[in-house]
């Protein structure tokens, strides 16, 4: 087994849960979407500036992010440093530009670009990049048979 067979489980499903670490070092859990990159080996989320995973994410950057299948019979949990974007400023700004392509690849087409771009900047959104370091799990079609 490969960390690319493994990887592969985040190009096909875009939710999972991020792991960060509370200041008291207990795991603060929440359920995002994502896109994965697998060229970069870059897994991006949006998030906003208020959040409690953000506030964690620049006081200690060590994430993981587990992945699973519907039937939860393969999953995939990957660890790695978080970089964060800037906080979205100006709905022309990069981190905005880099927000519509991370909902591009998610969801696809917004029905109000306008409307999609200045929400960005009214709720604080920013993205966090997650480099895969390292994975481990159980790739999807091993445990059948």
């Amino acid at each position: 087994m490969t960390q690319d067979t493994l990887l592969h489980l985040l190009s096909d499903h875009r939710g999972g849960v991020l792991v960060t670490l509370k200041r008291d070092g207990r795991p603060q859990l929440s359920n995002v979407s994502h896109h994965y990159d697998p060229e970069e080996r870059i897994i991006r989320i949006s998030v906003t500036d208020d959040r409690a995973k953000t506030r964690n994410l620049r006081r200690d950057p060590r994430v993981s992010y587990h992945v699973s299948t519907p039937d939860r019979r393969a999953y995939t949990v990957v660890e790695g440093t978080a970089e964060l974007s800037p906080v979205a400023k100006d709905p022309h700004d990069d981190t905005v530009e880099e927000l519509i392509r991370l909902y591009r690849d998610v969801l696809g087409e917004h029905p109000d670009w306008d409307d999609y771009r200045a929400a960005m900047v009214r709720d604080g959104r920013l993205v966090v990049r997650l480099k895969v370091e390292r994975a481990y799990g159980i790739p999807k079609g091993a445990n059948e048979g």
